[in-house]
């Protein structure tokens, strides 16, 4: 139990943990000595039912062969292959149960970004193609539109000159559209440059808090010293942070707080920057949280589900990630860009 690198946990049939390998300790976030003899419930009380690892109905001869399940633990999401099934002795009589699970985030995290790398690369051709043909004859239209207006103005014309009002607003809304089509095109003539985190952020810190006090929401900065340059373009890095902190302002109802935090993680090989962008919304449901990078995907009335996978691919072109964690009471986004001691 204590060199296998699987989590482990044995039940009783109270549904009290009895023993717990070390790897599942690691991964749960829990002291072995803390939870022998505790309930599951007990042990993870704060945690809301349906976003619990476990659940009691492996009690009753629930089956579960390689069944995927994310688990966050503070910061770290981790991807899951969980299997269980009933503890019986020599008679056959239930003594309890026991649940395996093994850490694939890697392999899971590599998949995602293939496919979802690939997704973006062919609606980033299609944009680059057609958007400059779409906006051709909208300039057009526009344009002859604005004329039509001042005409139905100047005769009195009321009830038409609202509607060229609504179509003018509606092509407003088309040319958005294109410009965050482009996007997920990749832009030409990036150039990258060792850039100061913190700074970005303070330059885009009014903007946030302009932002913030429009749905009644506050903002707190929490900065550390000495955080080390990375390599980047500056204006892409503000598009990135202005996107995920707007999402979550308005993800907010009135009187919320926006918290913007710096960590710099130094672990053996790794050497990162993250940012931390915490807001105390409702959260995203566990069966929303891997589709929100998807192309297209929105929760938003009017949204076009490209923001956030914009904001991905100009991570991921630098080597970073962007992560996210909620269970239930606020969402965590989590920019991760690599950095050089050198």
């Amino acid at each position: 139990m204590k060199t296998v690198n699987l989590g482990i946990m044995l039940f009783d049939m109270d549904f009290s943990v009895i023993e717990i390998s070390d790897k599942a300790c690691s991964i749960l976030g829990v002291e072995r000595e803390a939870i022998l003899n505790q309930t599951m419930e007990d042990v993870f009380a704060a945690v809301p039912v349906g976003h619990q690892l476990v659940q009691r109905t492996i009690l009753d001869g629930m089956v579960v062969r390689n069944h995927a399940v994310s688990w966050m633990n503070d910061q770290k999401r981790y991807e899951l292959l969980m299997d269980s099934n009933l503890l019986k002795d020599n008679e056959g009589n239930i003594l309890g149960a026991y649940v395996i699970f093994k850490d694939v985030s890697n392999l899971r995290s590599l998949e995602e970004q293939v496919q979802r790398s690939d997704r973006l690369a062919m609606i980033g051709q299609i944009a680059a193609g057609t958007a400059h043909e779409i906006r051709n004859p909208l300039t057009s239209i526009k344009g002859f539109l604005q004329m039509f207006k001042k005409t139905l103005q100047d005769k009195g014309m009321d009830k038409e000159h609202s509607y060229t009002e609504i179509m003018l607003s509606e092509i407003d809304r088309i040319n958005e559209l294109v410009s965050e089509f482009l996007l997920l095109s990749k832009p030409k003539n990036i150039s990258f440059d060792l850039v100061e985190v913190s700074t970005v952020l303070r330059e885009i810190l009014p903007i946030i808090n302009n932002e913030a006090i429009l749905h009644g929401a506050a903002v707190q900065f929490q900065s550390t010293l000495d955080v080390p340059r990375v390599v980047a373009n500056r204006e892409l890095l503000k598009q990135v942070f202005l996107n995920i902190c707007k999402n979550g302002i308005e993800a907010m109802s009135s009187g919320g707080t926006l918290t913007i935090s710096e960590r710099v993680e130094r672990d053996h090989d790794v050497r990162r920057v993250n940012i931390d962008i915490h807001d105390t919304g409702p959260g995203i449901p566990a069966f929303l949280v891997d589709k929100i990078f998807d192309p297209f995907f929105t929760t938003k009335e009017n949204g076009t589900g490209l923001g956030l996978s914009v904001c991905q691919r100009i991570i991921h072109d630098i080597g970073g990630v962007i992560r996210v964690s909620s269970k239930g009471y606020g969402t965590t986004f989590t920019v991760s860009i690599p950095y050089n001691d050198q």
